[in-house]
């Protein structure tokens, strides 16, 4: 006869909507609809193309975001894996059948959506690193042993080297530091940290050769944009003069120069931040960053309420997949880091980068709901 899976009392489908934390719930509304906002600006009034589908992509993830937080969490800890797996598939069957677009193989066409399974692997990386480390029955073995270190590396790794041959640095990146923040959040010494850092500094020149010619562009753009302001540096730079001819309060609503007149390049999707700081304003800037900064706030005081490991790691972890969202796009944006293709979570236009968003969201308020729920370390207990 199996026993509990977790010692909490079962909720019923009312207590869990009542333990929703609805707070959150409206502040992530609250950037959709700045997002949308700004996309009917971007297309100069009109609803059409972006800001209606951005409408009904919200709606719907609205939906899949309150319904995974209403499945236990016990659910997401026994299918962690194969979620993991399904994703890698995923991004196996992009190399054989995916779509290419702007130069880059990343998408499968099902016709509804272009799914980017990439995006998807950010949320199944972090829901199997953190199915792993609450399994490790000594806490010590993983501060100690580089050998049970090595099947979460592998978790890593093999989503990285699929994204990277597609190629998406950006994301890539993501997914590395996503996963360190597991690892360091796991308890593995910050010495183990260094020497992965040192001998990634070593392989720099190494690394620099297997770049695309694209690639190795975006670092020298970044190191001096004003070198190829009409080509290479165009970007960066029409950006730049966005967020400065903003100023304090910006020029209004619908009034921005450089995105209406098309000097800004991508203004619906990665440099959106730039077109809201050119009509708002540092203000306006500062209101989106301090929205952002709530949501994090939340994640982690989720994290730190849940008692099980596999809740406090899966909180924290999406959590923190989110800051990197933000922090890399408005960054980019600033010129403080070279340009990559990272897009502001609810604000930016696009179906599966909302589609992960929503449902790391999801993830994190089941863990809340569930937050009482306590699993066992060695997972389904018979006896």
């Amino acid at each position: 006869m199996a026993r509990a899976f977790g010692h909490a009392p079962e909720l019923s489908l009312g207590q869990k909507i009542w333990q929703i934390n609805w707070g959150l719930v409206l502040i992530v509304s609250a950037l959709a609809g700045i997002g949308i906002a700004m996309l009917y600006s971007a297309a100069d009034g009109n609803l059409a193309p972006w800001a209606s589908r951005q409408t009904v992509r919200y709606g719907g993830g609205l939906v899949i975001m309150l319904s995974l937080a209403l499945i236990d969490i016990r659910i997401w800890f026994r299918f962690a894996y194969w979620l993991y797996f399904g994703a890698l598939g995923l991004l196996v069957a992009v190399e054989v059948m995916g779509s290419i677009g702007m130069g880059a193989q990343r998408w499968i066409d099902l016709k509804v959506i272009q799914l980017q399974p990439s995006e998807l692997m950010k949320v199944t990386l972090i829901l199997a690193l953190a199915r792993y480390f609450h399994g490790v029955a000594n806490e010590e073995v993983v501060r100690t042993l580089p050998l049970p270190l090595l099947v979460p590396l592998a978790l890593v790794l093999a989503p990285v080297a699929l994204v990277l041959k597609q190629p998406d640095l950006g994301t890539a990146m993501m997914l590395l530091m996503a996963g360190g923040a597991i690892f360091f959040l796991a308890g593995v010494r910050l010495w183990k940290f260094a020497a992965v850092l040192g001998a990634a500094m070593a392989a720099v020149p190494i690394a620099w050769q297997f770049l695309h010619d694209y690639q190795r562009q975006r670092v020298l753009t970044f190191l001096d944009p004003e070198t190829d302001p009409l080509g290479s540096g165009y970007h960066i730079l029409q950006s730049k003069i966005a967020l400065g001819s903003g100023g304090l309060w910006g020029r209004g609503f619908m009034q921005g120069t450089q995105g209406h007149l098309d000097f800004l390049p991508e203004k619906q999707t990665d440099f959106i931040f730039t077109m809201l700081a050119e009509e708002f304003g540092m203000l306006g800037g500062l209101v989106l960053i301090g929205l952002y900064s709530l949501v994090f706030i939340y994640g982690l005081a989720i994290a730190l309420r849940a008692r099980s490991q596999f809740g406090r790691l899966l909180a924290m972890g999406l959590t923190v997949n989110l800051f990197l969202y933000v922090f890399i796009n408005i960054a980019m944006v600033m010129g403080l880091i070279p340009v990559v293709g990272v897009p502001l979570p609810l604000i930016s236009y696009g179906g599966t980068a909302m589609l992960a968003v929503m449902i790391s969201l999801g993830l994190v308020i089941s863990c809340y709901v569930h937050r009482d729920v306590i699993i066992p370390r060695r997972g389904l207990q018979r006896d």
